[in-house]
């Protein structure tokens, strides 16, 4: 299946030698940004709720964080797949087609929690991870619309859809206490069937995309020999992967070191996403300023700092609550950096399954955390302690990476 010129999810291609129309760049941004933002609420329904979980299945330290990382797995690998048909269909498919899949996944959560199934909560919250990957569809999506150097400006706008993290951990709980706990599934699965049907009513690809109809497998292989593709998946692996591990865990990290509720935790991990994505645009904006490397200089230096600053245990409500916001806000930094370094790097017809696989690294890099926060819990150091230290260790060493582990520009350099 593909889109021809004559359709209308595809504008007509522009005479030879004249500009490409692209008037329609700010609606498509925006319908995208909020695309991207309920998926990614529905992505991370289950998180707010971990403490819930806890109390009525009698979860271990590392059952709750296996429960709260497993849709991540699916909305981390499912990318790959998801970016390359993307190339192919274009995202005024591709969006319809994932918000619709993910509903049946965020109606079946509801089933398993209320037969307080830990197994059934882990097999659907695996395919919930659907949700996840419209990640993979949304860059090239907005990258085509958008002139190169505009680009890093247009996918952090885009990236700041994370925040549906934050409506997610604030709402959620809320909801929970005023509809019910079936009711606020029930919600959030028609909230992502009017966004599945205002993608499909207005929603356009740009005039400049043109359909990649390779097949799937040659075109991963050709986006997996390009060094940009594995130099950016670790630099997202660290970035995109601490932000969906602090947001995702929190609630849990929260109440066990500082002894919120439910609903304290998630007010404040809301808190937390907010500051990541008011900073995602600007890293990317930063990037077409001043190059994507030196806003990773500054994003992974702050973040190694800020994660030596947690292990410590600041006190509460103003140290603490600054701690987390400005990792947050370093984080944040950094995914808009590294998508804006794929956009100026990567071939434009391998956009979408760069993207993927960059995506489905990011999101790999948000899975394991959670594991290693819960299997860690009070062992060498108190609480969280030796997650909170391989933190700085691994963001120091991405921080050097970024640095002198990449030759060449980071504004055109597209093979290395």
């Amino acid at each position: 299946m593909s889109q021809t010129a004559s359709t209308p999810a595809t504008p007509a291609p522009p005479p030879a030698g004249a500009e490409p129309d692209l008037s329609g760049q700010t609606r498509n941004l925006a319908l995208a940004l909020f695309a991207f933002t309920i998926t990614f609420w529905a992505w991370n329904i289950i998180g707010p709720l971990g403490v819930r979980y806890t109390g009525q299945m009698g979860l271990s330290s590392s059952q709750k964080a296996l429960l709260v990382a497993t849709p991540v797995l699916v909305g981390s690998v499912g990318r790959i797949p998801v970016g390359a048909l993307t190339d192919r269909f274009g995202g005024r498919i591709m969006f319809p087609v994932l918000t619709l899949a993910s509903i049946p996944f965020v109606l079946l959560v509801a089933v398993a929690g209320n037969a307080h199934s830990f197994p059934l909560m882990l097999v659907f919250g695996f395919f919930l991870g659907i949700a996840g990957t419209t990640f993979a569809v949304g860059i090239p999506f907005v990258n085509a619309w958008f002139r190169a150097d505009r680009r890093g400006f247009a996918t952090g706008v885009f990236g700041a859809g994370m925040g549906g993290t934050a409506l997610s951990a604030f709402f959620t709980p809320r909801f929970v206490t005023w509809f019910g706990y079936t009711m606020t599934h029930v919600i959030l699965a028609v909230a992502l069937a009017a966004t599945a049907a205002i993608c499909w009513t207005w929603m356009r690809n740009s005039p400049v995309w043109h359909p990649n109809t390779d097949p799937v497998m040659p075109k991963l292989a050709a986006a997996a020999r390009l060094p940009i593709t594995w130099q950016m998946s670790f630099l997202y692996a660290v970035a995109f992967g601490g932000f969906v591990a602090f947001s995702t865990y929190l609630p849990t990290y929260l109440k066990d070191v500082y002894s919120f509720d439910l609903t304290a935790a998630g007010t404040r991990t809301a808190g937390f996403a907010i500051a990541a994505v008011v900073a995602r645009p600007i890293g990317g904006t930063l990037s077409d300023r001043i190059g994507p490397r030196r806003v990773l200089a500054i994003s992974l230096a702050g973040t190694t700092v800020m994660a030596v600053v947690l292990a410590l245990r600041p006190p509460l409500e103003l140290a603490a609550g600054a701690s987390f916001v400005a990792i947050a806000f370093f984080l944040g930094l950094g995914t808009g950096g590294v998508f804006a370094w794929v956009a100026k790097a990567a071939p434009a017809e391998r956009v979408g399954s760069v993207t993927g696989l960059v995506g489905a690294a990011g999101g790999l890099g948000g899975y394991f955390p959670p594991l290693v926060l819960g299997a860690t819990y009070d062992k060498l150091l108190p609480q969280y302690g030796v997650g909170l230290v391989l933190l700085a260790v691994v963001a120091a060493s991405a921080l050097v990476f970024s640095q002198v582990g990449i030759k060449g520009s980071d504004r055109s350099a597209r093979h290395g």
